[in-house]
Order: structure tokens, then C-alpha cells, then sequence
């Protein structure tokens, strides 16, 4: 039986969307966690086959104790070489953890919405079709930690996905479902007034044009990235 993959949630209601799916089509039971509402966080990653953070409005520059913590442990699955994936929040958590800079767009932009992304070279030994967009929901970015592999990259905000080790990071949402977009534009409709945002209108639009190749994408990325051998050693930035 494989070992469960260990999915980090920051909402109480939130879902980890085509991701669990994706892994649970592959048979890896899923182990959901909230640190947020007090859930632990294993000392190694000797029980779980990978990890993944999720993304929340929270900031990685925040100093909530949870942030800290996973910040932190974010350290687990890449000395134990097991799988890691950031996706959003999650992204900007290893970006920290490695050193980086996670901060604002200097004009005050936000990517709310469908976006173009372009992969690298390196992206595509990842794999090799990528979706020309992929839906954003966020207003920090970062840059790309010392010694890793950019992945992909876009226009308002540059770093768009990268590796090191066993680490990967996505800073846009490939786990979205339709209903969880139904649900962020009625949640989160503040978002769509900030500079660069999306209307609603747009997101339902780009959807029926550009999800089914992220929908194809994420498919092959979760079987590359679960059973994929490490890009190269991954080490903590000491700055």
C-alpha cells in the first residue's frame, strides 16, 4: 500500500482541489492537515510519501506562529528527499525558507485571474506541454532562491515556479476547481478591485478556454513530481 501524502491546508473549509484528486486517482490516501487549528506536523517524512503546502491570505512574511512553524518545517521533506510542492502561500513559504525575498509588486499589481506563464527549458524536462495561462490569486512574489531551477516565468511577477531538490514551488493554482473559483469570487471578491485583477466575468470566460490544458498539465506534473528522482541537493540559504 503506498504511504499518504501529507496535504497542508490553512483554511477550516478549504480543499486541496485537483490535487488530492489527482493523488488519490494514483492511490496515495491523502493525510489533511491544519496547523493553523492545531494539527502537528511530523518530525520526518518516514510515514508519507510527500508533502504539499496550499495556499491562504495569510503572508509568508507574517508572524503568526503557524507560518513560522511551516516555514520551518519545510525543511522536513527536503533532508528526508521526499516530495515537496508550495503552491501559492506555500510557494512563498519555501522561497523563505531558502532565503529569498517574498514582497508586494512595486506598482501594487495583483494577478487575480488567468495569466500567461512561459515554462524554461528546464520546465519542460518537467513537462514538456504547459498551459499558456494558469489561474493566479495573489499580490506577493518572490525571487528566485539561491542554487534553485526556474521552472516557469510570467510578466507582472517574474518567478512563476522553480525547483531544488525534491521542492517544488507553483505561485499559481492549479488545484482550482470550478466550484472552489465559484466559491473564491464570491469570498474573495474585494481581490478584484486591486490593480491588474480580473473581473469575474474574465475568470469564467478564461476558464472555458484555458482549463483543460492546465487540468492536462497538472496530471502529468503530480505523476512527474511524486515519482520523480531529486534535480539536484537542496540546502537551506543561511541568509
Amino acid at each position: 500500500m503506498l504511504k499518504p501524502v501529507l496535504l497542508i491546508l490553512h483554511q477550516e473549509h478549504s480543499s486541496p482541489g485537483r490535487v488530492g484528486q489527482t493523488l488519490a486517482k494514483l492511490g496515495y490516501p491523502l493525510d489533511i492537515r491544519r496547523p493553523r487549528f492545531g494539527d502537528s506536523l511530523p518530525d520526518t517524512m518516514d510515514e508519507h510519501a510527500g508533502a504539499a503546502i496550499f495556499g491562504g491570505p495569510q503572508s509568508a512574511n507574517d508572524n503568526e506562529e503557524f507560518v513560522r512553524r511551516e516555514i520551518d518545517w519545510i525543511g522536513v521533506p527536503l533532508r528526508d528527499n521526499k516530495p515537496y510542492l508550495g503552491i501559492c502561500l506555500g510557494a512563498q513559504m519555501m522561497a523563505r525558507y531558502l532565503g529569498a525575498r517574498v514582497y508586494p509588486h512595486p506598482q501594487g499589481h495583483a494577478e487575480v485571474g488567468y495569466y500567461p506563464i512561459r515554462p524554461t527549458e528546464a520546465g519542460r524536462t518537467v513537462c514538456p506541454d504547459w498551459p499558456d495561462h494558469v489561474y493566479q490569486w495573489h499580490r506577493e512574489g518572490f525571487d528566485l532562491p539561491s542554487g534553485s531551477e526556474l521552472l516557469a516565468e510570467g510578466d507582472a511577477f517574474c518567478v512563476q515556479a522553480f525547483r531544488l531538490g525534491t521542492g517544488y514551488a507553483l505561485q499559481f493554482h492549479p488545484e482550482v476547481t470550478h466550484a472552489m473559483m465559484y466559491r473564491w469570487l464570491v469570498r474573495g471578491a474585494h481581490r478584484m478591485e486591486l490593480p491588474g485583477a480580473k473581473q469575474r466575468h474574465e475568470h469564467i470566460a478564461d476558464r472555458a478556454v484555458h482549463d483543460l490544458a492546465s487540468r492536462n498539465w497538472l496530471s502529468a506534473f503530480i505523476d512527474h513530481w511524486i515519482g520523480g528522482a531529486p534535480a539536484n541537493k537542496a540546502t537551506k540559504n543561511p541568509s
